[in-house]
């Protein structure tokens, strides 16, 4: 069964729209998005939010794991596939998948009632790390630009934006602690497209739930940053680098110690 495509007829179809209609209407890739992935052409400012999260995530240097291995496996002369593939497959908790973390933690917080210091505090005691908040760089007095970017359009235009505002005010309580435990793109993402989900008046409350628990929110960063492995690909390729081999001095070699 298939429910998001149909291309048996004159004219291809993208959850029931003809493609003219999708040129025609200038959905953009916001809209083509939002087709495939949930049959409805939601309203324009979620396309836009859908846009402004896949540019904003589509790269962030070569030093990172995922474009590290696409960079490796480029200059080991393997194809563009293969490098994509060992890039993505690095992305998980503890690389780019925090936002569907961040996106259940944060709403089920939000969902029992918990103020955000209740949160912080019971997180604490839990051991655990809150996803979608801190930044190994950045910090309150030295700001990501991408989070502002997200931060000020659903501010300005969610009509809605509850989870967004509630994950602000637990940003407040963890930075007072530490500057760098600031809300991350990932939090910032992953809350807007919970409100989006839930506000924007084109899901049922139970679509918008399995969305979350089927884990379709890190799907912005894994499309998002496929652009940017490819970007390095090509980039590798055009350098014509040689094959990777990483030096000794940033390496410690801790082997037992010899036997006599």
């Amino acid at each position: 069964m298939t429910s998001i495509c149909d291309e048996r007829g004159q004219e291809l179809l993208y959850a029931g729209m003809p493609v003219t209609e999708v040129l025609k209407q200038n959905v953009g890739i916001g809209g083509v998005v939002s087709l495939l992935w949930f049959q409805r052409c939601l309203p324009p400012t979620y396309c836009k939010f859908l846009e402004m999260s896949l540019m904003l995530t589509a790269d962030h240097g070569p030093a990172v794991s995922g474009a590290h291995n696409t960079i490796v496996c480029a200059r080991a002369g393997k194809d563009l596939v293969s490098s994509l593939v060992s890039g993505l497959l690095t992305i998980g908790d503890r690389f780019g998948g925090a936002l569907d973390g961040a996106a259940r933690m944060f709403s089920e917080a939000y969902d029992a009632g918990l103020h955000p210091q209740e949160f912080v505090n019971n997180t604490r005691k839990k051991g655990k790390l809150i996803m979608g908040i801190g930044h190994r760089v950045k910090s309150i007095n030295n700001p990501d630009m991408r989070v502002k970017l997200i931060k000020e359009f659903v501010l300005e235009n969610f009509p809605a934006k509850p989870l967004v505002e509630y994950a602000l005010e637990v940003e407040k309580i963890t930075t007072s602690k530490k500057p760098n435990l600031i809300l991350n793109v990932d939090g910032i993402i992953a809350s807007a497209f919970v409100d989006m989900l839930r506000n924007s008046g084109s899901f049922t409350r139970e679509e918008a739930q399995e969305y979350i628990e089927i884990g379709a929110i890190n799907s912005l960063f894994i499309l998002g940053r496929s652009i940017g492995f490819i970007g390095h690909y090509m980039d590798q390729r055009r350098l014509k680098q040689g094959l990777y081999r990483h030096p000794w001095d940033d390496i410690s070699y801790v082997l037992p110690e010899q036997y006599n």
